[in-house]
Protein backbone atom coordinates (compact mmCIF):
# COMPACT_ATOMS: atom_id res chain seq x y z
CA UNK A 1 0.00 0.00 0.00
CA UNK A 2 1.47 3.32 -1.09
CA UNK A 3 1.61 5.89 1.50
CA UNK A 4 -0.38 8.32 -0.62
CA UNK A 5 -3.25 5.96 0.17
CA UNK A 6 -5.67 6.31 2.75
CA UNK A 7 -6.46 3.06 4.75
CA UNK A 8 -10.42 2.17 4.30
CA UNK A 9 -13.00 2.67 6.66
CA UNK A 10 -16.18 0.85 6.90
CA UNK A 11 -18.97 3.24 6.61
CA UNK A 12 -20.84 1.35 8.51
CA UNK A 13 -22.25 2.67 12.10
CA UNK A 14 -20.22 2.13 14.87
CA UNK A 15 -23.03 0.26 16.98
CA UNK A 16 -22.83 -2.40 13.93
CA UNK A 17 -19.67 -3.08 13.96
CA UNK A 18 -19.80 -3.47 17.98
CA UNK A 19 -21.87 -5.37 17.50
CA UNK A 20 -20.26 -7.79 14.86
CA UNK A 21 -17.05 -7.48 17.10
CA UNK A 22 -19.27 -9.16 19.95
CA UNK A 23 -18.31 -6.39 22.28
CA UNK A 24 -20.14 -3.78 24.62
CA UNK A 25 -21.54 -1.31 21.88
CA UNK A 26 -24.10 0.68 22.52
CA UNK A 27 -27.54 -1.16 21.45
CA UNK A 28 -29.00 0.37 17.96
CA UNK A 29 -32.35 2.22 19.53
CA UNK A 30 -35.37 0.01 18.63
CA UNK A 31 -37.12 0.76 15.82
CA UNK A 32 -40.48 2.88 16.16
CA UNK A 33 -43.71 0.44 15.88
CA UNK A 34 -45.28 0.20 12.90
CA UNK A 35 -48.68 2.08 13.35
CA UNK A 36 -51.47 -1.30 12.40
CA UNK A 37 -53.89 -0.22 9.87
CA UNK A 38 -57.45 -0.64 11.01
CA UNK A 39 -59.49 -3.15 9.86
CA UNK A 40 -62.76 -2.57 7.93
CA UNK A 41 -65.41 -3.68 9.63
CA UNK A 42 -66.67 -7.37 8.16
CA UNK A 43 -69.65 -8.56 7.13
CA UNK A 44 -70.60 -9.65 10.20
CA UNK A 45 -70.14 -6.34 11.71
CA UNK A 46 -72.38 -4.64 9.25
CA UNK A 47 -75.53 -6.86 9.89
CA UNK A 48 -75.03 -6.52 13.37
CA UNK A 49 -75.25 -2.51 12.82
CA UNK A 50 -78.01 -2.53 10.23
CA UNK A 51 -79.51 -4.90 12.53
CA UNK A 52 -79.01 -2.65 15.69
CA UNK A 53 -79.55 0.73 14.22
CA UNK A 54 -81.99 -0.19 11.50
CA UNK A 55 -85.05 0.01 13.35
CA UNK A 56 -84.11 3.09 14.77
CA UNK A 57 -83.20 4.58 11.62
CA UNK A 58 -86.38 3.43 9.75
CA UNK A 59 -88.67 4.78 12.66
CA UNK A 60 -86.35 8.75 12.39
CA UNK A 61 -87.24 8.26 8.48
CA UNK A 62 -90.74 7.65 8.43
CA UNK A 63 -91.60 10.15 11.56
CA UNK A 64 -89.04 12.89 11.03
CA UNK A 65 -87.11 13.42 7.89
CA UNK A 66 -90.58 12.03 5.71
CA UNK A 67 -93.04 14.34 7.15
CA UNK A 68 -90.27 17.18 7.08
CA UNK A 69 -90.20 16.95 3.18
CA UNK A 70 -93.68 16.62 3.48
CA UNK A 71 -94.04 19.97 4.53
CA UNK A 72 -92.08 21.30 2.69
CA UNK A 73 -93.92 20.10 -0.34
CA UNK A 74 -97.26 21.35 1.07
CA UNK A 75 -95.93 24.90 1.92
CA UNK A 76 -95.66 25.61 -2.06
CA UNK A 77 -99.40 25.17 -2.33
CA UNK A 78 -102.80 26.63 -1.10
CA UNK A 79 -103.95 23.58 0.65
CA UNK A 80 -107.36 22.82 2.69
CA UNK A 81 -106.16 19.14 4.06
CA UNK A 82 -107.71 16.74 2.32
CA UNK A 83 -107.51 15.89 -1.80
CA UNK A 84 -104.05 16.37 -3.64
CA UNK A 85 -102.71 19.60 -3.55
CA UNK A 86 -103.38 22.08 -6.59
CA UNK A 87 -103.57 25.11 -6.61
CA UNK A 88 -99.80 25.62 -6.22
CA UNK A 89 -98.47 29.04 -4.89
CA UNK A 90 -94.60 28.70 -5.10
CA UNK A 91 -93.02 30.89 -2.68
CA UNK A 92 -96.39 33.25 -1.65
CA UNK A 93 -96.92 31.58 1.75
CA UNK A 94 -93.17 32.06 2.66
CA UNK A 95 -92.99 35.81 1.25
CA UNK A 96 -96.68 35.75 3.32
CA UNK A 97 -94.83 34.41 6.78
CA UNK A 98 -91.90 36.50 6.57
CA UNK A 99 -94.25 39.93 5.96
CA UNK A 100 -96.64 39.29 8.55
CA UNK A 101 -96.83 41.66 11.57
CA UNK A 102 -98.34 38.98 13.74
CA UNK A 103 -95.61 36.27 12.67
CA UNK A 104 -92.88 38.71 12.94
CA UNK A 105 -94.42 39.77 16.81
CA UNK A 106 -94.42 35.91 17.59
CA UNK A 107 -90.94 35.37 16.77
CA UNK A 108 -90.24 38.60 19.18
CA UNK A 109 -92.20 36.53 22.07
CA UNK A 110 -89.85 33.17 21.23
CA UNK A 111 -86.66 35.41 21.36
CA UNK A 112 -87.84 37.06 24.80
CA UNK A 113 -88.63 33.90 26.16
CA UNK A 114 -85.13 32.56 25.05
CA UNK A 115 -83.21 35.60 26.58
CA UNK A 116 -85.74 35.72 29.92
CA UNK A 117 -85.52 31.70 30.35
CA UNK A 118 -81.02 32.13 30.43
CA UNK A 119 -81.56 35.17 32.73
CA UNK A 120 -84.20 33.59 35.47
CA UNK A 121 -83.84 30.21 34.97
CA UNK A 122 -80.11 29.86 35.02
CA UNK A 123 -79.35 31.54 37.95
CA UNK A 124 -81.91 30.16 39.91
CA UNK A 125 -81.33 26.95 39.15
CA UNK A 126 -77.73 27.49 39.88
CA UNK A 127 -78.52 28.54 43.15
CA UNK A 128 -80.52 26.03 43.97
CA UNK A 129 -77.84 23.06 43.02
CA UNK A 130 -75.15 24.74 44.73
CA UNK A 131 -77.53 24.96 48.06
CA UNK A 132 -78.62 21.14 47.53
CA UNK A 133 -74.92 20.13 46.58
CA UNK A 134 -74.35 20.87 50.24
CA UNK A 135 -74.66 18.02 52.75
CA UNK A 136 -78.48 18.77 55.00
CA UNK A 137 -81.30 17.27 55.96
CA UNK A 138 -84.05 16.10 53.63
CA UNK A 139 -82.12 17.27 51.10
CA UNK A 140 -83.35 14.19 49.16
CA UNK A 141 -87.41 15.22 49.23
CA UNK A 142 -86.10 18.67 48.41
CA UNK A 143 -84.52 17.14 45.45
CA UNK A 144 -88.08 15.61 44.50
CA UNK A 145 -90.18 18.34 45.32
CA UNK A 146 -87.92 20.82 42.75
CA UNK A 147 -87.82 18.36 39.99
CA UNK A 148 -91.58 17.27 40.56
CA UNK A 149 -93.28 20.19 38.78
CA UNK A 150 -90.73 19.06 35.14
CA UNK A 151 -92.64 15.65 35.22
CA UNK A 152 -96.17 16.98 35.34
CA UNK A 153 -98.10 16.69 32.14
CA UNK A 154 -98.06 20.75 30.64
CA UNK A 155 -101.86 20.22 30.49
CA UNK A 156 -102.49 19.85 34.06
CA UNK A 157 -99.88 22.78 34.32
CA UNK A 158 -101.85 24.85 32.11
CA UNK A 159 -104.86 23.99 33.10
CA UNK A 160 -104.16 24.77 36.71
CA UNK A 161 -102.40 27.97 36.33
CA UNK A 162 -105.06 29.14 33.85
CA UNK A 163 -107.59 28.51 37.04
CA UNK A 164 -105.31 30.00 39.40
CA UNK A 165 -104.92 33.37 37.57
CA UNK A 166 -108.16 33.94 35.99
CA UNK A 167 -109.44 37.50 36.84
CA UNK A 168 -111.70 35.91 39.59
CA UNK A 169 -109.24 32.60 40.60
CA UNK A 170 -107.63 31.63 43.52
CA UNK A 171 -105.22 34.30 43.68
CA UNK A 172 -106.65 37.15 43.92
CA UNK A 173 -108.84 35.74 45.73
CA UNK A 174 -106.45 35.41 48.42
CA UNK A 175 -104.87 39.05 47.70
CA UNK A 176 -108.46 40.44 48.36
CA UNK A 177 -108.50 38.31 51.54
CA UNK A 178 -105.72 39.60 52.65
CA UNK A 179 -106.33 43.27 52.38
CA UNK A 180 -104.47 43.60 48.97
CA UNK A 181 -106.60 44.24 46.35
CA UNK A 182 -104.22 46.34 44.75
CA UNK A 183 -102.03 44.03 43.70
CA UNK A 184 -105.25 41.90 42.25
CA UNK A 185 -104.04 41.70 38.63
CA UNK A 186 -105.56 40.32 35.25
CA UNK A 187 -102.81 38.06 35.13
CA UNK A 188 -103.49 36.39 31.79
CA UNK A 189 -104.78 39.19 29.74
CA UNK A 190 -103.34 42.08 31.01
CA UNK A 191 -100.49 43.01 28.04
CA UNK A 192 -98.04 44.70 30.62
CA UNK A 193 -97.73 41.34 32.30
CA UNK A 194 -98.90 38.71 30.67
CA UNK A 195 -95.63 37.84 28.99
CA UNK A 196 -94.42 38.38 32.76
CA UNK A 197 -96.65 35.41 33.97
CA UNK A 198 -95.38 32.92 31.08
CA UNK A 199 -92.06 33.13 32.22
CA UNK A 200 -93.29 32.72 35.94
CA UNK A 201 -94.58 29.71 34.67
CA UNK A 202 -92.13 28.57 32.41
CA UNK A 203 -89.36 28.96 35.30
CA UNK A 204 -91.63 26.99 37.88
CA UNK A 205 -91.94 23.97 35.14
CA UNK A 206 -88.45 23.80 34.06
CA UNK A 207 -86.21 25.34 36.80
CA UNK A 208 -86.30 21.31 38.11
CA UNK A 209 -84.74 20.17 35.51
CA UNK A 210 -81.79 22.74 35.56
CA UNK A 211 -81.32 21.97 38.87
CA UNK A 212 -80.76 17.71 38.37
CA UNK A 213 -78.73 19.01 35.17
CA UNK A 214 -76.29 21.55 37.41
CA UNK A 215 -76.41 19.13 40.54
CA UNK A 216 -75.19 15.86 38.19
CA UNK A 217 -72.20 18.50 36.96
CA UNK A 218 -71.19 19.18 40.75
CA UNK A 219 -71.15 15.57 41.22
CA UNK A 220 -68.16 14.85 38.84
CA UNK A 221 -66.21 17.60 40.36
CA UNK A 222 -63.15 16.30 42.58
CA UNK A 223 -63.51 17.32 46.54
CA UNK A 224 -59.99 17.61 46.51
CA UNK A 225 -60.03 20.66 44.67
CA UNK A 226 -62.37 22.41 47.23
CA UNK A 227 -60.14 21.05 50.03
CA UNK A 228 -57.01 22.71 48.49
CA UNK A 229 -58.88 25.93 47.35
CA UNK A 230 -59.90 26.21 51.43
CA UNK A 231 -56.78 25.54 52.66
CA UNK A 232 -55.31 28.21 50.47
CA UNK A 233 -57.90 30.64 51.71
CA UNK A 234 -60.55 31.37 49.56
CA UNK A 235 -63.73 32.20 50.58
CA UNK A 236 -67.21 30.06 49.50
CA UNK A 237 -67.94 32.25 46.91
CA UNK A 238 -64.60 32.97 45.14
CA UNK A 239 -64.63 28.68 44.99
CA UNK A 240 -67.77 28.76 43.43
CA UNK A 241 -66.34 31.89 40.75
CA UNK A 242 -63.18 29.75 40.37
CA UNK A 243 -63.68 26.60 40.33
CA UNK A 244 -67.61 25.13 40.56
CA UNK A 245 -68.57 27.51 37.77
CA UNK A 246 -65.18 26.71 35.36
CA UNK A 247 -65.75 23.00 35.49
CA UNK A 248 -69.81 23.48 35.35
CA UNK A 249 -69.33 25.20 32.29
CA UNK A 250 -69.82 21.94 29.69
CA UNK A 251 -72.76 21.23 32.01
CA UNK A 252 -73.98 24.92 31.50
CA UNK A 253 -73.38 25.07 28.02
CA UNK A 254 -76.09 22.05 27.33
CA UNK A 255 -78.46 23.50 29.45
CA UNK A 256 -78.48 26.71 27.92
CA UNK A 257 -78.87 25.00 24.13
CA UNK A 258 -81.75 22.95 24.97
CA UNK A 259 -83.61 25.61 26.69
CA UNK A 260 -82.98 27.76 23.43
CA UNK A 261 -84.40 25.35 21.54
CA UNK A 262 -87.22 24.20 23.99
CA UNK A 263 -87.99 28.15 23.60
CA UNK A 264 -88.29 28.60 20.01
CA UNK A 265 -90.74 25.56 19.72
CA UNK A 266 -92.82 26.44 22.81
CA UNK A 267 -96.40 25.67 22.11
CA UNK A 268 -98.53 23.89 24.93
CA UNK A 269 -98.00 26.02 27.84
CA UNK A 270 -99.06 28.91 25.54
CA UNK A 271 -102.47 27.29 23.62
CA UNK A 272 -104.16 25.52 26.37
CA UNK A 273 -103.66 28.78 29.27
CA UNK A 274 -103.98 31.46 27.05
CA UNK A 275 -106.03 29.77 23.77
CA UNK A 276 -105.69 30.86 19.73
CA UNK A 277 -107.79 33.89 20.03
CA UNK A 278 -106.27 35.82 24.08
CA UNK A 279 -102.20 35.51 22.84
CA UNK A 280 -102.13 37.26 20.36
CA UNK A 281 -103.81 40.13 22.51
CA UNK A 282 -102.45 39.29 25.56
CA UNK A 283 -98.89 39.47 24.20
CA UNK A 284 -97.82 35.79 24.59
CA UNK A 285 -98.49 34.93 20.85
CA UNK A 286 -95.56 31.86 19.87
CA UNK A 287 -94.19 30.91 16.29
CA UNK A 288 -95.69 27.42 17.26
CA UNK A 289 -99.61 29.43 18.16
CA UNK A 290 -99.25 31.29 15.10
CA UNK A 291 -98.34 27.89 12.93
CA UNK A 292 -101.45 26.28 14.60
CA UNK A 293 -104.39 29.47 14.18
CA UNK A 294 -103.23 30.29 11.07
CA UNK A 295 -103.09 26.69 9.61
CA UNK A 296 -105.23 23.93 10.83
CA UNK A 297 -107.61 26.28 12.68
CA UNK A 298 -108.14 28.45 9.52
CA UNK A 299 -108.68 25.70 7.10
CA UNK A 300 -105.47 26.30 5.18
CA UNK A 301 -102.33 23.69 5.90
CA UNK A 302 -100.36 24.60 3.13
CA UNK A 303 -99.69 28.15 5.23
CA UNK A 304 -99.35 26.18 8.24
CA UNK A 305 -97.13 23.54 6.72
CA UNK A 306 -94.75 26.46 5.35
CA UNK A 307 -94.90 28.16 8.94
CA UNK A 308 -93.36 24.74 10.37
CA UNK A 309 -90.72 24.70 7.69
CA UNK A 310 -89.46 28.10 8.95
CA UNK A 311 -90.15 27.86 12.31
CA UNK A 312 -87.63 24.62 11.16
CA UNK A 313 -85.26 26.36 9.90
CA UNK A 314 -85.16 28.83 12.48
CA UNK A 315 -84.67 26.43 15.32
CA UNK A 316 -81.78 24.86 12.95
CA UNK A 317 -79.80 28.28 11.85
CA UNK A 318 -79.74 29.22 15.38
CA UNK A 319 -79.00 25.76 16.71
CA UNK A 320 -75.87 25.37 14.34
CA UNK A 321 -74.42 28.86 15.19
CA UNK A 322 -74.92 27.95 18.55
CA UNK A 323 -72.54 24.81 18.02
CA UNK A 324 -70.28 26.32 15.75
CA UNK A 325 -69.04 29.16 18.16
CA UNK A 326 -70.19 27.95 21.91
CA UNK A 327 -70.33 24.12 21.51
CA UNK A 328 -67.29 23.85 19.45
CA UNK A 329 -64.48 23.44 22.11
CA UNK A 330 -66.42 20.71 23.84
CA UNK A 331 -67.58 18.70 20.26
CA UNK A 332 -63.57 19.13 19.44
CA UNK A 333 -62.77 17.61 22.67
CA UNK A 334 -64.04 15.03 22.36
CA UNK A 335 -63.54 14.04 18.16
CA UNK A 336 -59.77 14.65 19.65
CA UNK A 337 -59.79 11.95 22.29
CA UNK A 338 -61.62 9.59 20.30
CA UNK A 339 -58.95 10.17 17.12
CA UNK A 340 -55.56 9.66 19.99
CA UNK A 341 -57.60 6.43 21.04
Amino acid sequence: MHASETPKTDDRPETDLAQRAGGGGVESPPSAPRRRRPRGIGWSGRFEIALLAGPAMIVFIGFVIFPMVMAAYYGFFRWQGYGPPTDFVGLQNYFLILTDPDFQEALGHNAFIVVMSIVIQGPAALLIALLLNRKMRGQSIIRVLIFAPYVIAEVVVGTGFALLLATNGALNGVLENLGLSGLARDWLADPSIAIWTLMAILTWKYVGFAVILFLAGLQSIPDELYEAAAIDGASYWQIQRRITIPLLSPTLRIWVFLSIIGALQLFDLVYIIWGQYVAPVAGTSTMATYMVSNGRNAGNFGYGNAVAVVIFLISLIVALIYQRFVLRRDTAGALTERTTR
